[in-house]
């Protein structure tokens, strides 16, 4: 996908003269470095010393520890899976190649490369992601916990074979600070988990070429941050990963005043991006998920160098823990909202090991559950590394005395009835910044879940670049549980990563006190001419959610639709839908009654135009049912739905 002069025209408009200003002088520099590379201060003496504690590993549960060296195996066998695609060749990998779609990056300074172009790149996050280096952070945990330096041996292997390859300032991977942000992260964790190793100062600090590595990521991180409109989760990638190399590697003449510029940044960006309820301002529950698991990562590096971080550092995590603990379902899965890439942090885990549960037990951890948590039973490695390092303190906030429901600064409601039955209302705003790069147009949607399975579902993300037919239907109105009038967005998109006008909602009345019946009204503008009010009501005693859907204004053409996860099966008779699924081995069942003045269809896996699909992650999609109804709304009467579980 390249972008048009419309699409830079259309970009434009949503910045300020501050980040126009701040864009100029990034085309400048860049121009400058082209010629201008400079070698990195020699440096004599360097000596790591943020080690791990003493004892540490012997916190990490065996389970863990077991399916962190299962990985471990998997990985020095070549084996891999990155965004659906399975790869065979990570004992050697190419750097710059693609197996998605078989081409291979063009070389050429950094900033000529063509990244947004699948034709002439390929895709792009297959090439970034192994990049990431965070299967090296598995791989040095595996050598920490076990001692077989056949991990420690791999990892210099490759460590050194992606420095001769990427020099810095050539190819893909110096294009993009998220990538330099975490990437220098997963160096400092590899660096520290190593440490036993006899052969890791000839690695680091001893080696001429990775004290250039670390340099020159440096100081483009200090360069090159995001800026503006695009100050979202990539400005804290790069502040903390900044931050984190400054602590772990203060060789340089210039880490204190990185170190300190970046704690500043962070320490800004954190609570720019976080409502005080502790949600993530992008609205994209994945992205919450990233921002904390960097916080947490900076965090530890502060306390590990014995660097003050600012109050509001902690409780902005803090706030963000306890939002997470409080929006999950009884399963510790939270909402599918907004765009998801699958981005970590820090991975020093294996397969099977949940995120969420991991970031929950790390703050019980850190600073300790409340009484209304969900319990979680898994364990994971990251855990007690992380509590090795980070200083717990004593919150200087009053911490929710009761589970959260409501989140009204971000319009999430969370429904929840008998059954374990689970559903969050939207009615917050459209997404973040001006451009709201990771919104969706799911004004009004619900998502709807029975002890953890998705009935009513929120697709997903699936793509970023390269498939625009795919981005735009996963980004889509009618892509959610929502309703489409005339065919269109209720906002408007510029771009895969640009909204030119945003659809305004607010909600009207919430009441999830816990009652038999909890209920929520919310409307938005985001149809000229038309509001959309959506009231929604979960009864307890019939285990019945009922969802009315009103158009006030001009006739319009309407479409009203309702994802049903992968695990659903539908019977479509008219305007009613028996639901079937299994759970544990258990069979259940719900009833969905549709509206009547409507017409019906159901619709799977459909290509052209696309419709009927679920992603559960990034690259990864696979058919499920949709079903549509169509019609007409003259404001005269609601449709009204009706989804009954039964027993």
């Amino acid at each position: 996908m390249t972008m048009s002069a419309g699409w830079y025209l259309r970009r434009l408009s949503r910045m300020g003269p501050q980040e126009v200003a701040g864009r100029v002088g990034d085309a400048v520099r860049r121009r400058r470095w082209r010629s201008a590379r400079p070698d990195s201060p020699r440096v004599t003496g360097a000596r790591f010393t943020a080690v791990l504690p003493a004892g540490t590993l012997d916190a990490v549960p065996p389970d863990a520890a077991k399916r962190l060296v299962a990985e471990a195996d998997r990985l020095m066998d070549g084996h891999a899976e990155f965004f659906g695609v399975v790869r065979d060749d990570l004992a050697d990998p190419d750097w710059w190649y693609d197996p998605k779609t078989g081409r291979r990056a063009p070389s050429g300074y950094a900033f000529d490369v063509p990244y947004r172009s699948e034709d002439a790149v390929g895709d792009i996050k297959q090439i970034w992601e192994p990049s990431r280096h965070q299967y090296l952070t598995q791989l040095a945990a595996a050598y920490a916990i076990t001692g077989d330096e056949r991990y420690a041996e791999r990892v210099a292997g490759h460590l050194r074979s992606w420095w001769a390859a990427n020099p810095p300032l050539r190819g893909v991977h110096w294009i993009s600070g998220i990538e330099l942000g975490i990437r220098v992260l997963s160096w400092v964790w590899i660096r520290r988990l190593l440490d036993g190793w006899p052969g890791v100062a000839a690695l680091f600090e001893d080696n001429p070429v990775a004290l250039n590595q670390i340099w020159h990521h440096q100081r483009w991180l200090a360069a090159f941050p995001s800026r503006g409109s695009s100050a979202n989760n990539h400005v804290i990638a790069e502040a903390a990963g900044q931050f984190a190399a400054a602590c772990a590697f203060n060789w340089f003449p210039s880490s204190a005043r990185w170190r300190d510029d970046a704690l500043r940044s962070l320490d800004r960006h954190l609570r720019g991006n976080t409502y005080l309820s502790g949600l993530n301002r992008e609205l994209a529950t994945e992205y919450h998920g990233l921002v904390l698991e960097l916080g947490l990562a900076a965090v530890a590096e502060a306390d590990a160098a014995g660097v003050a971080v600012p109050v509001s550092v902690r409780l902005v995590l803090l706030r963000m823990t306890d939002a997470l603990a409080a929006v999950v379902d009884n399963r510790l899965r939270p909402p599918r909202q907004g765009d998801a890439d699958d981005g970590y942090g820090l991975v020093v885990d294996g397969a099977g090991t949940d995120r969420w549960g991991s970031l929950l037990a790390t703050g019980d951890a850190v600073f300790g559950r409340l009484a209304w948590w969900p319990a979680v039973t898994g364990t994971d490695v990251r855990t007690p590394l992380l509590a090795a390092l980070i200083k717990p303190t004593e919150p200087s906030v009053r911490r929710p005395a009761d589970r959260p429901a409501h989140f009204a600064d971000a319009g999430m409601t969370i429904l929840r009835g008998p059954e374990e039955i689970w559903c969050r209302c939207d009615g917050g705003p459209h997404g973040f910044l001006s451009i709201a790069a990771h919104a969706h147009a799911d004004a009004l949607s619900v998502e709807v879940r029975h002890d953890g399975v998705d009935v009513l579902a929120d697709p997903g993300t699936y793509c970023y670049h390269g498939q625009p037919e795919w981005r735009r239907y996963f980004r889509s109105t009618l892509g959610h549980n929502t309703l489409q009038l005339d065919g269109g967005d209720q906002s408007v998109s510029g771009g895969p990563f640009l909204w030119t006008r945003h659809a305004e909602s607010r909600v009207l009345t919430v009441d999830a006190s816990g009652g038999d019946v909890t209920r929520w009204c919310a409307e938005h503008d985001g149809y000229e001419g038309s509001v959309h009010r959506r009231r929604v009501e979960l009864t307890a005693a019939s285990r019945e959610l009922r969802v009315v859907d009103e158009v006030r204004g001009t006739r319009r053409a309407v479409r009203l639709a309702f994802h049903l996860g992968p695990a659903i099966a539908a019977d479509l008779v008219g305007n009613r839908a028996v639901l079937t699924w299994t759970r544990d081995g258990e069979d259940r069942s719900a009833v969905l009654d549709l509206p009547g003045q409507l017409s019906w269809r159901a619709h799977r896996g459909e290509t052209d135009p696309p419709l009927g699909w679920y992603s559960s992650g990034f690259g990864r999609r696979e058919p499920a049912t949709t079903l549509v109804g169509t019609g007409f709304a003259d404001g005269a009467e609601g449709f009204t739905t009706v989804l009954g579980f039964r027993g």
